[in-house]
């Protein structure tokens, strides 16, 4: 009966465990789906961001006040973020085994979200204004994603280097937020 008893206590220890194991293991395959959709969105965003700035200025939409120049900046700094989160991207997938070629359909759909979302705000007929408000919208856009980014980064990754690059990342959107704003105000009096 002892025996009987014992097997059960050990049968019931191994279900356990085994329960114990696979509730850490879907704990982490989902942190990791997490990381990836949210890594994913973040390039994406990058992408859009230089393509926004490309479309509206090749329609003439950034040459009013002086935006053109400072927003072809902001565009070649979009540029290095998406090579810095490309390259980092790649040590993640070694490292914390990240699917990469998950990350890239991410960005991917996060583009055309971006290109949808920027013909529904202009319309037709857009004047400069409207063109600098979307930028502002997505500027704003891209700080929020960074800032959740940066707050997964310090619970699910463990590279120094890609939460010091995120946080780096971040200051340099606030500050394109706050060009756009101001860029915004500037055309409005105009």
């Amino acid at each position: 009966m002892q025996q009987i008893r014992r097997a059960n206590c050990t049968t019931d220890y191994i279900q356990y465990n085994a329960s114990f194991a696979y509730n850490i293991m879907m704990t982490s395959n989902d942190d990791e789906q997490k990381i990836e959709k949210k890594i994913g969105e973040a390039l994406g965003l990058e992408m859009a961001a230089q393509k926004a700035v490309e479309e509206l200025g090749s329609k003439g939409l950034l040459d009013k006040g002086g935006m053109k120049d400072k927003l072809e900046k902001m565009r070649k700094q979009a540029n290095n973020h998406q090579t810095d989160l490309e390259e980092l991207m790649g040590n993640l997938s070694e490292s914390q085994g990240l699917d990469s070629s998950i990350i890239q359909k991410v960005a991917n759909e996060t583009v055309q979200k971006g290109s949808e979302m920027m013909k529904a705000y202009l319309g037709e007929t857009p004047d400069a204004s409207e063109a600098i408000e979307f930028l502002c919208l997505a500027e704003g856009g891209e700080v929020t994603h960074y800032e959740v980014l940066s707050a997964m980064t310090k619970k699910l990754v463990k590279d120094r280097k890609f939460s010091a690059k995120v946080k780096a990342i971040l200051e340099e959107e606030k500050k394109h937020l706050q060009l756009c704003t101001k860029l915004a105000k500037q055309i409005a009096v105009q």
